[in-house]
């Protein structure tokens, strides 16, 4: 369950992710049960997901092995393709929102950043959002950007996955953004076996 106090700032976001989620029916996909309100605060009910989150297994564990990482990015990507087939852009594509049920499957939560109305691959939008080891360069440069921004923030999932730390890394928010912009990062194929390292490449 969640609970926001009325008139808080993150209210307009919650109003949002209650219209989505209303929409919205997969197993990949965090469900709204039932939402209210009383004077003083918003509820809305949502499924117990008990396996914990991605962020405390990747802190407990540092890195998870590929077979796992693999398992979790193709139903990560089963998610992301329901909603964008419904004009859904997630634009919050992380650690934190990824959960992990008590089958050890994978749902995604947390859609107050996410936008509607994208219909069509060539759909633009242009709001700066999103979360700075995560967000897609063209955010960060202020220019329109299509649903395929989620694909760039499963990409950095899958390297912190395999790696244990974000592919961009840095203390300093202003220094991930230039990494992001300028591609600045490295692969050491040394780490990763030829299970899913081909040609210079994941697969």
């Amino acid at each position: 369950m969640k609970v926001i106090r009325e008139g808080d700032m993150k209210q307009k976001n919650m109003e949002q992710e209650i219209r989505i989620m209303a929409r919205i029916n997969n197993p990949f996909l965090i469900k709204l049960h039932v939402s209210f309100k009383t004077q003083k605060f918003l509820y809305f009910v949502m499924d117990f997901i008990n396996g914990g989150g991605l962020f405390y297994y990747l802190d407990k564990e540092d890195c998870l092995d590929e077979n796992r990482s693999r398992f979790y990015t193709a139903e990560i990507l089963c998610g992301l393709e329901y909603l964008h087939s419904r004009g859904i852009v997630y634009r919050d594509l992380k650690p934190e929102n990824i959960l992990i049920n008590y089958n050890g499957h994978i749902v995604l939560a947390d859609f107050g950043l996410s936008k509607t109305g994208l219909v069509g691959t060539d759909a633009r939008t242009a709001t700066r959002c999103g979360t700075p080891y995560y967000v897609a360069p063209e955010i960060i440069l202020g220019q329109e950007y299509t649903k395929a921004v989620d694909f760039w923030s499963l990409g950095v999932v899958l390297y912190e996955m395999l790696f244990g730390v974000p592919p961009f890394y840095s203390e300093d928010a202003m220094e991930i953004y230039k990494k992001i912009v300028m591609n600045d990062y490295s692969i050491d194929a040394d780490a990763i076996s030829v299970v899913c390292w081909d040609e210079g490449g994941l697969r």
